[in-house]
């Protein structure tokens, strides 16, 4: 079993920035993909950014590619998600996740992962 809390989650204005946390519990995650997503009202839940074991390898999705990092620090078992830039249409309830699945590729679908956090909502006022 693995614990995910996230955290960072605010509000905030349009151009702004913030830093979500997400510190796993209850195992190591330094041997696995972990993930950020996101679900806004009446949607469907998105792929935002996704990194790899060492954090050398990271994926985007299309809508936040260049304006958010994803980072890790296994020490602290800790995954980050930097948001800048800042958009209305990024407010979402925000939420990590880790696989403890292999695989060869960037996982981007969400029934790709294992466990999820409880979610930090995101709101960017314009």
């Amino acid at each position: 079993q693995v614990q995910l809390v996230e955290s960072g989650g605010g509000l905030v204005q349009a151009g702004g920035s913030l830093r979500l946390s997400c510190a796993a519990s209850g195992r190591t995650v330094s041997n696995y993909y972990m993930g950020w997503f996101r679900q806004a009202p009446g949607k469907e839940r998105e792929f935002v950014a996704a990194i790899n074991q060492s954090g050398g390898s990271t994926a985007y999705g299309d809508s936040v590619r260049g304006r958010f990092t994803i980072s890790r620090d296994n020490g602290k078992n800790t995954v980050y998600l930097q948001m800048n830039s800042l958009k209305p249409e990024d407010t979402a309830v925000y939420y990590c996740a880790v696989t403890l699945r292999r695989f060869t590729t960037t996982p981007r679908m969400d029934s790709s992962y294992d466990y999820w956090g409880q979610g930090t909502q995101v709101t960017v006022s314009s």
